[in-house]
């Protein structure tokens, strides 16, 4: 049996074995852990085994018969903002710098990374049109709310940058 390629987005490892034709389910052997799998087919050394390169979700991985000629295994992803090396620890590692990322939409997004990616969209915009920041926009708050609290003080020769 050949060897194994495999693709990745930030939510699933997808690994796809080549079998011989009129493979069944029965002929396959496809343990998944959370931290470990091995996959293959009965009888023979498994094609890929070992410890994950992270941890998965067991209870929504999957694997089937593609065409006849192609087992495939989906790993769903624990953390997924992380790309991963390799599929398991001691294969081959890929450059994750090199990974081009699917588009994805702000849903997708853990809240903290979600409020982040909002605020930088925001002040882009702003910024676009000439308009303050957020951060400039609560600079002026504060000012406005001293002047306010002072008005004893005289502001209008004041240069404010």
């Amino acid at each position: 049996m050949e060897t194994y390629s495999w693709t990745q987005t930030l939510a699933e490892v997808l690994v796809s074995i080549p079998i011989p034709r009129g493979t069944k389910g029965r002929d396959c052997a496809v343990s998944i852990q959370p931290s470990s799998v091995s996959i293959g087919l009965k009888g023979q050394l498994p094609v890929i085994a070992g410890e994950l390169y992270a941890s998965v979700k067991l209870d929504d991985c999957l694997w089937s018969i593609v065409d006849g000629k192609l087992l495939e295994v989906t790993l769903q992803k624990v953390d997924r903002m992380q790309w991963w090396r390799a599929v398991v620890k001691g294969q081959p590692e890929i450059d994750t710098q090199k990974v081009e990322p699917e588009n994805s939409q702000l849903g997708d997004l853990d809240s903290e990374t979600r409020a982040t990616v909002e605020k930088m969209m925001y002040d882009q915009r702003q910024k676009a049109l000439g308009l303050p920041t957020s951060d400039e926009q609560k600079k002026e708050d504060i000012l406005k709310q001293f002047m306010a609290a002072h008005p004893e003080m005289d502001f209008s020769n004041a240069k404010i940058a």
